[in-house]
C-alpha cells in the first residue's frame, strides 16, 4: 500500500499536466479559447479533488520548477521591451504609472472601506496593480498578434509589474519590520533586494551575449545560453532570497539592447517551454483553497470590476496624447486583465521569509481564480477587436 501511495505522488503532477494539455488543446480547436484558461480551470479542479497530491508547499521541486517556467517568460517579456519607446513617447509611461497609481488607490481604498488591517490592503493593493506577463504575452504568441495595441500593452504590463513588485516588497518589509522589530532586516528585504536583483540580471544580460559572440556560437546555441541562465539567475535568487521575477526581467532587457538576435522560432522556447507553461498555469491555481475563494468572492469580484474599471479608464484618458484613438486606448487597458500568475508567485515566495499571506488575502485568491480564467480570454477579445491578431490580419 505505502509503494502505491509513493507511486500515485509521483504520478500526480504529470497526470495533472497531460490532463490539462489535452482540455486546453480539445477546447481551444472547439472554441478558439486561450488554452491558458482551461489549463487554470482544470488544475484548480484537480487541486480541489486531490489536495494531499498536488498541493506543493514551498521548498518543492514543482514551485522551483514553476519558477523556472515563469522565468523563461519572463525573459522572453524583457526581450519584448523597448526603452528607446518610452524614451521617444514617455507619454507611454505616463498611462502606465496612471492607471497603476489608481488602480492601486483604489483598490486600497475599498479594502479599507471593508475593514481590513493597513498592511493587509496594502498588498492586495500593490498586487492588484500588476497584471500577468505570463498571461499576456502567452496570448500574444498563441494569438500572433503584433501592432500598436499589442506593443503598449507589453509595455504597460512591463511598467506596473515592476512597481507592484517595488511596492509589495516594500509592503512586506515593514510588515517584516513590525513583527522582528529590526529596519535593517526589512530594508534588506525591499530595495537592496529589488536592486541587488536587478544587478544580478543586468549583468547577465551583458555576459552571456558577449560569450556567445566570442565563441561565434550566437544564432545557434542563444536559445540554449539564455535557457540556462534563466534556470540559474532563478536558482541563485532563491538561494538568495532575491527576486527571481526583477532578475530575469532585466536578464532579457539587457540581452534585447545588445542587440542579440531572438529569432520567432525561439519564442516560448521551444517544447520544452511549452511543457512548463503548462506546469506554471497549473501550478497558479492549485495553491487557492475553495472555501477561500468562495469566501472572498463578493469582495474579489467587486474589486476585479474596480480593476478593470480603472486600468481601461486611466489608458483611454493618455490615449490621444499618447498618440492613438480613444477606442484603441480603452482596448489596451481592457487587455491588461490577467494577474494570477505574477501574484501568485510573489506570495509563494514570500513562504521562504516565513510569511503565509495567503491567509490574510480571500479576496485574492478570488480574484487570482476569476482572472486566470477570464484575464486571458478578455485579453484576446481585446486584441481581435483592435485587428492585431494574425486571424484578423488574414
Amino acid at each position: 500500500m505505502t509503494d502505491l501511495l509513493v507511486i500515485s505522488d509521483e504520478l500526480a503532477w504529470p497526470c495533472a499536466m497531460l490532463l490539462a494539455w489535452l482540455a486546453g488543446e480539445f477546447v481551444h480547436r472547439w472554441t478558439n479559447l486561450p488554452r491558458i484558461s482551461v489549463y487554470g480551470l482544470v488544475g484548480f479542479l484537480l487541486a480541489q479533488a486531490m489536495p494531499e497530491l498536488l498541493v506543493p508547499d514551498g521548498s518543492s521541486q514543482v514551485t522551483l520548477l514553476a519558477n523556472i517556467a515563469f522565468g523563461l517568460i519572463l525573459f522572453e517579456f524583457g526581450y519584448r521591451i523597448n526603452l528607446r519607446w518610452l524614451r521617444v513617447n514617455p507619454w507611454i509611461a505616463v498611462s502606465g504609472l496612471a492607471e497603476s497609481a489608481l488602480t492601486f488607490g483604489a483598490v486600497f481604498l475599498i479594502a479599507n472601506w471593508q475593514g481590513m488591517p493597513p498592511l493587509t490592503g496594502l498588498l492586495l493593493a500593490s498586487l492588484a496593480m500588476s497584471s500577468s506577463p505570463a498571461g499576456v504575452l502567452r496570448v500574444i504568441n498563441e494569438e500572433r498578434s503584433s501592432g500598436q495595441v499589442t506593443e503598449r500593452v507589453l509595455h504597460l504590463v512591463a511598467i506596473n509589474c515592476v512597481l507592484a513588485l517595488f511596492v509589495f516588497k516594500v509592503v512586506v518589509g515593514f510588515w517584516v519590520f513590525q513583527t522582528s522589530g529590526s529596519l535593517t532586516q526589512a530594508v534588506s528585504r525591499s530595495v537592496i533586494e529589488l536592486l541587488a536583483s536587478a544587478v544580478l540580471g543586468a549583468v547577465a544580460g551583458m555576459l552571456v551575449p558577449a560569450l556567445l559572440r566570442s565563441l561565434g556560437t550566437l544564432s545557434r546555441d542563444g536559445t540554449v545560453a539564455f535557457a540556462m541562465v534563466v534556470v540559474l539567475l532563478v536558482s541563485i535568487t532563491q538561494a538568495a532570497d532575491l527576486s527571481p521575477v526583477l532578475a530575469t526581467l532585466t536578464f532579457g532587457l539587457t540581452a534585447r539592447h545588445r542587440r542579440v538576435t531572438f529569432t520567432r522560432t525561439q519564442r516560448n522556447f521551444g517544447a520544452i517551454g511549452e511543457l512548463l507553461t503548462v506546469l506554471l498555469f497549473v501550478f497558479a491555481v492549485s495553491t487557492l483553497d475553495w472555501q477561500r475563494v468562495v469566501f472572498g468572492a463578493s469582495l474579489g469580484l467587486l474589486l476585479v470590476l474596480v480593476r478593470f474599471a480603472t486600468k481601461t479608464i486611466a489608458v483611454a484618458v493618455f490615449a490621444h496624447v499618447a498618440g492613438i484613438a480613444w477606442r484603441k486606448g480603452a482596448l489596451i487597458g481592457i487587455a491588461l486583465s490577467p494577474m494570477s500568475v505574477f501574484a501568485i508567485l510573489l506570495l509563494e515566495q514570500t513562504r521562504y521569509m516565513g510569511i503565509v499571506l495567503v491567509d490574510e488575502l480571500a479576496a485574492l485568491a478570488a480574484m487570482t481564480l476569476f482572472m486566470e480564467v477570464l484575464g486571458p480570454i478578455i485579453t484576446q477579445r481585446a486584441l481581435i477587436l483592435a485587428r492585431e491578431t494574425a486571424k484578423e490580419e488574414g
